[in-house]
């Protein structure tokens, strides 16, 4: 008996061990859950087949002299060969040995695999991320004028950072899977999508027919034009803003459907210089950046045609009331020329944007009042 149950002890941990490349999660979380449903279906009921299979043979090889949880505790002591004494004399019987053989040898693999799965899954928290990533699928199928970014890169990381401490509905998309986890415990839990981001479907899954905006920054430029020229075929009204280390590849990127190309390089330059003869300011930039207490930023609010908004003056709205709201300049929609410290008597038209710094609450008043 105790060799019987160190051995289903051994063949438990080899299976744990390997386990792991069982349950890798797999790409294309759409249908993650229904893949590790499908696993659970088939072991219990290849578990069950056995089970049923055991009973109903002992059932046969014991005949009326022995009942069905006789043949119920034969086949269980048979399959989990933990070796107690056999209710059911088989002694004298070779066919049921026979029986007891092939069991043995075509069930327990089924048994080591079922029953270390399940644990897995239960203790390794493989069911629990499946139905939070259907959750979390299920909220971005639900985002509209959400803002998506693409890229393995570091500087994909900080956009949608960046996106997320404003308020601003984000969906990650990255392909590397250990990345995609160590960002969203950084990014407090962005949404994200696995996948390779110049394919339709990934940015479907994304909601990109929905988007207010796009950003590509992965690491590789072919991959950038790739991404642009994809998104803006799947959403031509989105405003796409593409990374580039290269100037060469900057025309190519506009000609592919970008609005706007960054280079990180030059924006790393221009801070470089700016750390050395204008220390304060980029302090003081560095703290409504980074500090989340802070929370200030300069945004930018449109003036929506269908709002009330429309024909009245600065002064009339209150926007020198707004708390957590400083306006700075205002640009026509029109023109597009800026008019800086605009007086409170201007009067507002459809298409001018105002430049503000505000916090997150600001930005939201001064939304719902120029707005539709």
């Amino acid at each position: 008996m105790q060799i019987r149950s160190g051995a289903f002890f051994l063949c438990s941990c080899f299976s744990f061990r390997l386990l792991p490349a069982v349950t890798t999660p797999e790409r294309g979380h759409r249908g993650e859950l229904a893949r590790i449903r499908r696993r659970l279906i088939i072991a219990v009921a290849a578990l069950a087949v056995v089970t049923g299979a055991g009973v109903l043979g002992y059932s046969i090889l014991g005949g009326p002299d022995y009942t069905l949880v006789d043949a119920v505790y034969m086949t269980l002591i048979t399959l989990t060969t933990v070796g107690y004494s056999e209710v059911i004399d088989l002694s004298g019987n070779p066919a049921g040995r026979v029986f007891t053989i092939f069991l043995l040898l075509g069930g327990l693999g089924v048994v080591l695999y079922t029953v270390p799965l399940i644990g897995a899954f239960v203790v390794e928290g493989e069911l629990f991320n499946a139905f939070a990533r259907r959750k979390m699928d299920q909220a971005i199928a639900g985002m509209a004028g959400h803002f998506i970014v693409c890229g393995d890169s570091a500087v994909a990381g900080y956009v949608a950072q960046e996106l997320g401490q404003t308020s601003r509905p984000v969906v990650l998309v990255r392909q590397d899977q250990e990345g995609t986890h160590e960002s969203a415990d950084q990014l407090t839990r962005i949404p994200y999508v696995l996948g390779d981001p110049t394919d339709d479907e990934i940015l479907i899954e994304a909601g990109v027919a929905k988007a207010d905006g796009v950003v590509a920054a992965m690491e590789n430029e072919k991959d950038n034009i790739l991404v642009v020229l994809t998104a803006r075929r799947l959403s031509p009204s989105a405003r796409i803003v593409a990374a580039t280390e290269k100037i060469a590849t900057e025309p190519k990127l506009k000609t592919a459907g970008a609005d706007a190309v960054v280079s990180p390089s030059r924006i790393g330059g221009l801070r470089m210089a700016s750390e050395l003869v204008r220390p304060q300011v980029v302090t003081f930039l560095d703290k409504m950046v980074r500090d989340e207490s802070f929370g200030l930023r300069v945004e930018e609010v449109q003036v929506s045609g269908e709002t009330e908004a429309v024909g009245k003056s600065l002064v009339d709205l209150g926007i020198a009331d707004v708390q957590g709201a400083i306006l700075l300049a205002i640009r026509d929609g029109e023109s597009g020329d800026y008019q800086f410290r605009p007086p409170l008597e201007t009067t507002l038209k459809a298409g001018m944007t105002l430049v503000v710094m505000a916090d997150v609450e600001g930005r939201r008043v001064l939304e719902a009042m120029l707005r539709a």
